[in-house]
């Protein structure tokens, strides 16, 4: 069995989506406890949260891939998922595997913190 196969894509999606919910509880809680101590409005703690766990799980997940099929080859994964936007490839971007989006989206995230705390939100 070749590790270009749709079964091995598919089962790499399937882990991928089975531990992302895990991940994003994981590197969310410290950001979340940092934003009460500041006193920040919850919902804007949630979505902060979320923002600050999203580029980790994104490279934990890219990881996987490349563990999975080697850095050569992860390429023809991406481009599977982007073939299958209606069911396997539903939430994936190309940019989502860029690290300047994932380092942005955490500066973002860093930055939305004491700007609640400055505004009260």
């Amino acid at each position: 069995m070749s590790e270009l196969s749709e079964n091995n894509y598919i089962r790499i999606v399937v882990i991928n989506w089975a531990i992302c919910v895990p991940l994003i509880v994981l590197f969310a809680w410290p950001y979340y406890h940092a934003a009460m101590l500041v006193g920040m409005d919850e919902s804007f703690r949630y979505l902060g949260a979320f923002m600050f766990a999203l580029p980790f799980m994104i490279t934990i997940l890219h990881g996987h891939v490349t563990m999975a099929l080697g850095s050569v080859h992860r390429q023809h994964y991406y481009t599977w998922l982007k073939n299958h936007p209606y069911t396997f490839g539903l939430f994936f971007h190309p940019m989502l595997v860029k690290t300047r989006f994932r380092i942005i989206l955490l500066l973002v995230s860093l930055i939305f913190l004491p700007i609640g705390y400055l505004l009260g939100l």
